[in-house]
C-alpha cells in the first residue's frame, strides 16, 4: 500500500514536538542528513511538496530550484529575512513564519540586557565567585528609572519591550521613518541621530535585510554618546559591528547588550574581550514556553496548508 502522506524537506533540526509530529504525519527528509544532495535532489526532488526552515537556517535558491512542485515553506522564527523570499514570491509559493507568540519572551531579553549592562550584572556574579568581595567593594551601576528609552524598531515586538520598560519607570520614545503612528502615544523621532543623541538606552528591534543592513552606523553611535547603551534584539546585520567595536574602544558609547551579531555564532574576540559589553546567544525567544508555541504555529501552518489551503500566519 502506498504513502500518502506529503513528503516535506527539513532544512535543520528542530523543536522535539515540531519533530515528533512532522514524522507522524508527512514524510519527512532532513536536508542536513543527505550526504548525497544532488543525487537525492534528482531522484526525490519532484515529491518535495513543503519545506520547514527557520530564520536562522534560511533556505538556499540552489535546492529550492530543485523542487519543482514546492507548495509552501513554513519557517520557525518571526524574521524571514534569511529566506529567499523574493524567488519564492516569484514561484507563486506563500511562505509562513512565527509572530506574536514570541514577543513576550524577546522583550524580556531586551528589559534583560538593559539591566544586565546597566547594573553590571554579569561582572557582579564573577566579582562575588572570584572572591573579589572579600577584598573591596562592587563598582556602582546605574537606575533604569527615569532614563529614555529610545526604540528603533515599534512593531509589536518593539511596543512589548516599551510595555515592560514603562514599568521601569523609563520615558518611551521611538524611531520610525516618516510620520509618528497615530495610535502611540510614545515620542517620535523620525531622525535616527536625533533618538540616539536624546535616549540613554538604544534598543534595536526592526527586521534584519537590506532595508536594515548598517542601520546602526558610526554616526548613529557617536550620537548616542559616552553615557549611552546600544541593546540589540534584532539582527546583527543592522549594526556595523566594526563600527560598535571601535565606537566602544574609543570610549564613544558607555557599553552594549547584544543577543546577535553579523556572523552568528562567531563573536569578535574584541567584544568577548570587553567588560563593558554583555553577550548572549541569540536566545531572545529562547523560552520552553515560547519554542514551543513556535513549533505548534509551524505546524499548524503546514497542516493547514495541506489540509485546506490556508496559512495561520502567512508572510
Amino acid at each position: 500500500m502506498s504513502d500518502s502522506r506529503v513528503d516535506v524537506l527539513v532544512w535543520g533540526p528542530m523543536h522535539a514536538s515540531l519533530t515528533q509530529n512532522l514524522a507522524r504525519d508527512f514524510n519527512v527528509h532532513n536536508l542536513w542528513e543527505l550526504d548525497a544532495l544532488d543525487s537525492w535532489l534528482d531522484e526525490h526532488g519532484a515529491k518535495v511538496r513543503g519545506v520547514v526552515t527557520s530564520g536562522v537556517y534560511g533556505t538556499r535558491i540552489d535546492v529550492l530550484e530543485r523542487l519543482p512542485n514546492l507548495q509552501v515553506v513554513s519557517s520557525f522564527g518571526v524574521g524571514y529575512d534569511a529566506l529567499d523570499i523574493d524567488y519564492l514570491a516569484e514561484r507563486k509559493i506563500p511562505v509562513s513564519n512565527t509572530p506574536d507568540v514570541l514577543n513576550n519572551a524577546v522583550a524580556e531579553t531586551a528589559l534583560a540586557l538593559m539591566l544586565s549592562v546597566s547594573r553590571k550584572i554579569p561582572q557582579a556574579d564573577r566579582f562575588v565567585r572570584d572572591g573579589a568581595w572579600l577584598k573591596g567593594k562592587f563598582p556602582l551601576g546605574n537606575d533604569l528609572a527615569g532614563k529614555t528609552c529610545g526604540i528603533v524598531g515599534l512593531g509589536k515586538i518593539g511596543k512589548t519591550i516599551a510595555t515592560r520598560a514603562a514599568a521601569f519607570d523609563m520615558k518611551i520614545a521611538y524611531y520610525r521613518r516618516g510620520e509618528a503612528y497615530a495610535d502611540v502615544a510614545y515620542r517620535h523621532y523620525g531622525d535616527l541621530r536625533a533618538l540616539a543623541r536624546d535616549a540613554d538606552h538604544l534598543v534595536i528591534i526592526v527586521p534584519g535585510g537590506a532595508d536594515t543592513e548598517h542601520l546602526i552606523d558610526r554616526d548613529v553611535l557617536k550620537a548616542l554618546g559616552p553615557k549611552g547603551l546600544l541593546i540589540n534584539v534584532a539582527r546583527g546585520s543592522v549594526v556595523d559591528e566594526q563600527a560598535l567595536i571601535a565606537a566602544l574602544q574609543a570610549g564613544e558609547i558607555a557599553g552594549a547588550g547584544l543577543d546577535v551579531f553579523e556572523d552568528e555564532p562567531r563573536v569578535p574576540a574584541e567584544l568577548i574581550a570587553m567588560d563593558n559589553v554583555v553577550l548572549t546567544p541569540h536566545l531572545g525567544s529562547g523560552t520552553y514556553e515560547t519554542r514551543q508555541a513556535m513549533a505548534d504555529l509551524v505546524f499548524a501552518n503546514l497542516a493547514g496548508f495541506f489540509k485546506d489551503g490556508t496559512l495561520v500566519t502567512q508572510v
